[in-house]
């Protein structure tokens, strides 16, 4: 018991969890349109481009979170843009405006080395070092998510099951989905504090991938999938405390260790599945020639 009481006496293991919950449940739930829109690789770049930001607001004597905002959002919007471009496939907008953004940051950085820029915690977070404000902009960004999620669900889950389908019905898939990377992008602002670039798209695909594992039904999906990344979010912030690793890292291998199990387990039962049916095939088989 004394391992589950003993982080509550230091007040950045509260504000590290309670933060860590949040961005779990967001980052599940989210990952789940992620995933099934084929674009894993969208998180990643997301966070990627924020160098691009962060560069000009520290050379710029400003405040490099709101770099990293601008740039976060501005990336999003090219990779909508660049992405409908007629022979230009959605992932590979993705990577160009990604590494040309990250490019463009570190050049900033080489030539300015005289304005200290803090990499380590923008490349893996540092959730451990969490404030009441950081809280309260990762819960406000949940709140205003949940509610878009609850107001356009139907349309958003028509759109990224069958996106010809919705546009042939007069939704406006595009518009949809440009309000998606948008919002994915607000989500990956507020996480990087937490889980950093280099993690980010971690915390949003693999969440998702493990739900799809156990659950087929849209609903179910994404409540497991954010059950999931608030889970690995708890268990990897104890394990990190105890264990005295890097918060981030351990959240993500957390969750990586959850999908290897789960992926072992279904895998079992498939092949369980797959024999017990072979076998009655044969017994059918057996009767109908006897």
């Amino acid at each position: 018991m004394h391992l589950l009481t003993e982080p509550f006496e230091y007040d950045f293991f509260t504000n590290a969890l309670i933060a860590g919950v949040l961005v779990g449940a967001l980052c599940g739930a989210l990952g789940v349109f992620v995933v099934l829109r084929r674009m894993s690789y969208i998180g990643q770049g997301l966070s990627q481009s924020v160098l691009g930001g962060v560069a000009p607001a520290a050379v710029a004597g400003i405040d490099p979170y709101l770099g990293a905002v601008a740039a976060t959002l501005t990336a999003g919007l090219l990779i909508h843009y660049v992405g409908r471009q007629h022979g230009v496939r959605p992932d590979a907008a993705i990577g160009i405006v990604s590494t040309a953004m990250f490019a463009f940051g570190v050049a900033l950085v080489s030539v300015n080395r005289d304005r200290a820029v803090n990499l380590t915690d923008l490349l893996f977070g540092n959730i451990l070092g969490v404030t009441t404000t950081d809280i309260a902009l990762v819960a406000s960004t949940a709140v205003v998510m949940a509610v878009l999620g609850f107001v356009f669900y139907k349309t958003l889950t028509f759109t990224v099951v069958d996106a010809a389908g919705a546009a042939a019905h007069g939704v406006r898939a595009a518009s949809i989905e440009l309000a998606f990377t948008v919002a994915l992008a607000a989500v990956v602002v507020v996480s990087i504090r937490i889980v950093g670039v280099l993690l980010i798209a971690a915390v949003i695909v693999i969440p998702a991938s493990t739900a799809r594992l156990v659950n087929r039904s849209f609903g179910p999906l994404v409540a497991t999938s954010a059950l999931l990344g608030v889970s690995a979010a708890v268990i990897g912030l104890f394990v990190s405390f105890h264990v005295d690793v890097a918060s981030g890292p351990a959240i993500v291998l957390t969750s990586s260790a959850v999908f290897a199990a789960v992926l072992a387990g279904t895998a079992v039962t498939t092949g369980l599945v797959v024999r017990r049916t072979r076998a009655h095939h044969s017994e059918q088989l057996a009767a109908r020639t006897a």
